[in-house]
């Protein structure tokens, strides 16, 4: 596919300038297409949303909801936009994107760069009424005094403008952010969130670098304040043996293949702690149609990918998905729905 041979093209690049021309293609019009619906098989229900496959584009593409029709024809099954925060911000000084090539992976020490609330909240407005699900990752500004309120801002902006909302408190990348997962701090977020009253289904992201016990309160949290899912689960701060690049020592957030057995091992506790109508969205290492499909057996109702992207192309969730089809209908499943916690 030409697209994934511009993105190798697009390899060539520092990482930060590569990600800004792709986006420039997608503005245009110049990514790809998706011709026809997706098999019925992989139709599936997300939190009282219908989603045509349930392979999602993770938070982190688009931070500023530029392209999400574009992403959307390329055959995603719903795209989740952001983070944004009540002010623009920078984020931290650059270099802070780092391939992995021999891993297959990533490291970021982005900060939440984004172009503020306001011109966020326009381009969706300037969308609204078109089909397909858009999400839209919550994030707290970087020098923030009160990061609950910015929070209930974002949300309070936008609630009429998303199909679904992401509270994340578990990006590395904001000093003392995923303190907010602890909880006594965590029932306060989330007591302030479901107090805004949004109609559209909100998500907790958590970090996979929580221990086994702290997963079973954000659960709790999760069931008590009536949050319709979790998303599971963000980059890594911890630097596994199997790594082989020497950009391994960057600081940050690492993603990819790397994050893979933890976040799936989580969606898998998680699924067996909460039974089966809390939502799941699995993210961590999804790189092909084997990965996506043991994150679904693990629990997951459906998956998100990022960095595999960075590598493949987009392409790539066409393999997925044709991928899916062939694994499900083997297992002699008829839908998504009936493979989801199998394991």
């Amino acid at each position: 596919m030409i697209h994934d041979l511009a993105t190798r093209l697009l390899h060539g690049l520092d990482p930060e300038t590569a990600h800004r021309m792709g986006m420039k293609g997608l503005k245009a019009g110049l990514g790809p297409r998706q011709f026809g619906r997706d098999p019925d098989i992989l139709r599936t229900r997300l939190a009282g949303l219908d989603l045509p496959n349930p392979v999602g584009l993770a938070a982190g593409f688009d931070k500023n909801a530029e392209a999400p029709d574009a992403l959307l024809a390329a055959g995603f099954g719903f795209v989740e936009c952001g983070a944004v925060t009540p002010r623009a911000q920078d984020g931290k000084p650059r270099p802070r994107v780092f391939r992995l090539d021999e891993d297959r992976a990533i490291i970021n020490r982005m900060g939440f760069p984004n172009q503020g609330l306001d011109r966020f909240r326009a381009r969706l407005e300037r969308r609204a009424g078109r089909s397909g699900i858009v999400g839209v990752n919550l994030g707290a500004n970087l020098d923030s005094e009160d990061r609950v309120a910015d929070y209930v801002t974002c949300l309070a902006s936008l609630q009429d403008l998303a199909q679904f909302f992401t509270v994340n408190v578990s990006s590395p990348n904001t000093p003392g952010l995923r303190t907010l997962q602890s909880s006594g701090a965590l029932d306060e977020l989330l007591a302030a969130v479901a107090a805004v009253g949004a109609k559209a289904p909100v998500f907790l992201k958590i970090a996979p670098d929580i221990s086994d016990a702290d997963a079973d309160v954000m659960v709790s949290a999760i069931t008590r304040h009536a949050l319709n899912g979790i998303i599971i689960a963000n980059t890594t701060i911890t630097r596994p043996e199997s790594l082989k690049s020497d950009r391994m020592g960057e600081a940050g957030g690492l993603s990819g293949p790397p994050v893979f057995a933890r976040s799936t091992e989580l969606v898998r506790m998680v699924r067996k702690v909460a039974g089966p109508e809390l939502a799941i969205i699995g993210v961590g290492g999804v790189a092909c149609a084997d990965t996506a499909y043991a994150k679904i057996r693990a629990g997951a109702n459906a998956v998100q990918l990022y960095t595999a992207m960075v590598y493949e192309g987009p392409g790539l969730v066409q393999r997925i998905k044709a991928g899916l089809v062939e694994r499900l209908q083997v297992d002699g499943f008829a839908s998504v729905a009936e493979a989801v916690g199998v394991e």
